[in-house]
């Protein structure tokens, strides 16, 4: 066979016309392939890794998600099986034997009383004297403070930034037109720290002028173990007594202004065309089957839950000031106060009908 050997100037000229026409060479091409499919091949593999990538990370966010809703789970159902075990503990009235052998209350909270405020006798009491941190009670005092001045209920007052900064509990917001009645009503039935600073910042004495004005009122009152920091009981150093607070209480519920407002479940407060609906933080008051003639409400971290209330008693018409300081539940301070109160009754009933067989001796 004979082998034609190709002209070099052949070659040179083929090259030429695959040149002009554009199109490369047969081992340009060959290349061109075999770099485009390693391309697709190096992007397909990039893309591969990227899905895997994809689902490995929403497979763990999933899984931390179920996880996080599981806790939660647990964590809702430890918190309702501790408020359901501390309501069975609290609803169970507690007694002891005192010096004379009398079966008084054994409260669970720190400090309490019953307090005759007519005739100024103590009639059972536990570390009544002790001086405690009293929280929100402290706004009963601010309310006297501000309508000792015989304020104009009616007078708008403008909320300002500093009324509402770090409140933890307000209702109120910088900007808010409210009356000085509708700022009482805040304070004392929904605890509202804003307006009790409101009230302080536009009473004629000004926040740190109303402050010692309401220090004042504490001496004039006899008050001797009270003292205030600031008009909302936010400050741990407001504190005072058991005593002391059941003597307050008294005093402020002879005032029908001051009473009113406390025995109100709810109320509804304008502030233009804002509507805030505000409730009663006293579930004694919320519930009515007590005769509450006052009373107010407390809780920060460093008081623990307080109450200070004046009640009527239904058969003698007979008023008793029932403090309770420091509880460990937001329901144990008002079963405290339902027991001692339910104490006071029997005890009441049993002084009634005691002068009855010393008549029929005569």
């Amino acid at each position: 066979m004979v082998r034609r050997a190709s002209h070099p100037w052949v070659v040179v000229s083929v090259l030429l016309l695959l040149s002009s026409l554009g199109l490369p060479p047969a081992s340009d091409a060959a290349s061109g392939r075999s770099s485009a499919s390693v391309r697709k091949s190096t992007n397909s593999g990039q893309k591969t890794s990227t899905v895997k990538k994809t689902v490995r990370k929403n497979s763990r966010r999933s899984t931390v998600s179920r996880s996080a809703r599981a806790r939660r789970a647990r964590l809702a159902r430890l918190r309702a099986e501790r408020a359901r075990a501390q309501m069975l503990e609290a609803a169970t009235p507690r007694y002891k034997l005192d010096a004379t052998g009398a079966l008084v209350p054994d409260v669970r909270a720190a400090a309490a009383i019953i307090y005759n405020p007519d005739t100024g006798d103590v009639i059972w009491e536990e570390n009544s004297q002790n001086k405690r941190s009293i929280a929100s009670i402290t706004k009963v005092m601010t309310a006297a403070v501000v309508l000792e001045d015989e304020p104009d209920l009616d007078r708008t007052v403008v909320i300002h930034r500093s009324d509402v900064y770090r409140a933890n509990h307000t209702y109120l917001r910088a900007g808010y037109r409210v009356t000085v009645d509708d700022l009482l009503h805040l304070s004392l039935i929904a605890s509202d720290n804003g307006a009790a600073r409101a009230l302080a910042r536009t009473s004629s004495h000004g926040s740190r002028g109303f402050i010692e004005r309401m220090n004042g009122k504490a001496v004039e009152l006899g008050l001797e173990s009270t003292s205030y920091a600031d008009p909302s009981g936010l400050d741990p150093e407001n504190v005072s007594s058991a005593y002391d607070m059941a003597r307050l209480i008294a005093f402020a519920a002879g005032d029908e202004r001051i009473a009113s407002i406390m025995r109100k479940s709810h109320h509804t407060v304008r502030s233009g065309r804002r509507v805030i609906n505000i409730h009663s933080t006293n579930q004694l008051v919320m519930k009515g089957d007590v005769d509450v003639r006052g009373g107010k409400t407390g809780f920060i971290s460093k008081a623990g839950y307080c109450l200070a209330t004046l009640l009527r008693l239904p058969q003698t018409g007979q008023q008793f000031a029932v403090v309770v300081l420091g509880a460990n539940s937001n329901v144990g301070r008002f079963m405290e106060t339902r027991h001692l109160f339910n104490w006071v009754t029997s005890k009441a009933q049993d002084l009634l009908l005691s002068p009855e067989p010393a008549l029929a001796q005569q």
